[in-house]
């Protein structure tokens, strides 16, 4: 038998890597002379470079960058071989790098982020994956183009900073300065979103509020990125800022499409071409993967639904374990998965069944194998 392993992590509580573990333990105890590969996977969220970057066989760079409200942070990517590199946009313009009083879109900046791609390029990148999760910004990505070279200019030529509140205030985009090695590079942006830049599902509307614009904020903000719009669009003709996924971490996903010609595609669908999943799969009797809670959502460009559909075009049987589940998580099973075990075998409150979760897992874990040698012994 041959095994493959690519759960998510169980936030707060067990990571890919350990769920790996706690599998080829469990595997062995039932087929001892079971063959078992362990992969770690994220869907392009936090904590996707961590991973990426186990599988791959990657090393981490760590660089002291522009925060989002300015200040220095300390970022780290991951370098991955073959000129290949991952960024997440968190590690130097995420939200938790902000106190909540310092919380307000009109003042951020995805400047650290275009610095990190900067030193990718310095160190011989040309093919980058950006994850761009985890935003404090609205600035229609302006300030990672700002590090990249991009000069963003107000009505009478003066340069921007490029936070969100200078979105109204762009009036033209001077492309002289741009670093000649963007265009020798292919960028792949993981957007598990598909907002579009602007209206009531936009960037400002939907993802805003949590960033800290209040009412008045987020109404000023739409109309600077309406006006940003139209300023990309005669500087880019043909850019579509209506389409699916331009709206996503406050509008860098409009920037990358525009300045970087990037392809956007789910977090999950690059992280598993990342880490060379189909050629993983090859000989597989069976995948197990999982996540936390199971629910509608995790048909929809998550680990779960990512990992299923890539075994169904294999042919390999797949198995999700997870924390939990509701009724809408059946829908699963179109995606490719053939059942879902939940680990938790008696009711407790949320904090019971976290503080057992790895206990739990185990024995669902158990369950999973044991059932599989019953059904192999039934044909």
């Amino acid at each position: 038998m041959r095994f493959l392993f690519a759960s998510d992590s169980f936030k707060g509580t067990i990571s890919s890597a350990r769920a790996a573990e706690l599998l080829d333990a469990a595997a062995r105890e039932v087929f001892p002379h079971a063959v078992t590969c362990g992969v770690e996977v994220a869907d392009g969220g936090e904590g996707t470079v961590a991973a990426v970057v186990a599988s791959a066989g990657g090393t981490l760079r760590t660089v002291n960058v522009q925060g989002p409200r300015g200040g220095e942070v300390a970022a780290s990517y991951g370098v991955l071989g073959d000129g290949r590199a991952i960024v997440e946009m968190a590690a130097a313009s995420g939200l938790p790098l902000l106190a909540a009083d310092e919380r307000d879109p009109r003042y951020t900046s995805t400047f650290g982020t275009g610095q990190l791609i900067l030193d990718a390029l310095d160190e011989g990148v040309r093919d980058i994956s950006l994850a761009i999760g985890g935003s404090a910004t609205n600035d229609g990505g302006m300030g990672c183009m700002r590090a990249l070279g991009a000069r963003f200019l107000d009505a009478d030529g003066a340069e921007l900073e490029g936070v969100g509140g200078d979105l109204a205030r762009a009036s033209r985009i001077d492309l002289a300065g741009m670093d000649p090695r963007v265009g020798k590079t292919c960028f792949h942006v993981m957007c598990d979103v598909n907002n579009p830049l602007l209206g009531e599902r936009g960037a400002t509307y939907v993802f805003g509020p949590q960033k800290g614009a209040t009412p008045s904020i987020a109404d000023e903000l739409e109309r600077g990125m309406q006006s940003y719009a139209r300023v990309l669009e005669a500087t880019f003709p043909g850019i579509d800022v209506a389409a699916p996924g331009m709206g996503a971490a406050g509008g860098l996903g409009v920037a990358a499409s525009a300045f970087l010609r990037a392809e956007l595609l789910p977090g999950i669908e690059q992280v598993l071409n990342l880490v060379g999943f189909n050629e993983l799969l090859e000989g597989c009797d069976l995948c197990v993967t999982g996540e936390g809670h199971a629910d509608a959502q995790s048909a929809h460009g998550k680990v779960v639904s990512g990992v299923a559909a890539r075994c169904r075009a294999a042919g390999v049987p797949c198995v999700a374990l997870v924390g939990g589940m509701d009724a809408d998580a059946m829908e699963l099973t179109g995606c490719g998965v053939s059942a879902l075990v939940p680990t938790v075998i008696d009711v407790g409150t949320l904090d019971e069944v976290l503080a057992h979760a790895e206990c739990n897992y185990t024995l669902a874990a158990e369950r999973l194998f044991a059932l599989l040698r019953l059904g192999m012994g039934l044909i």
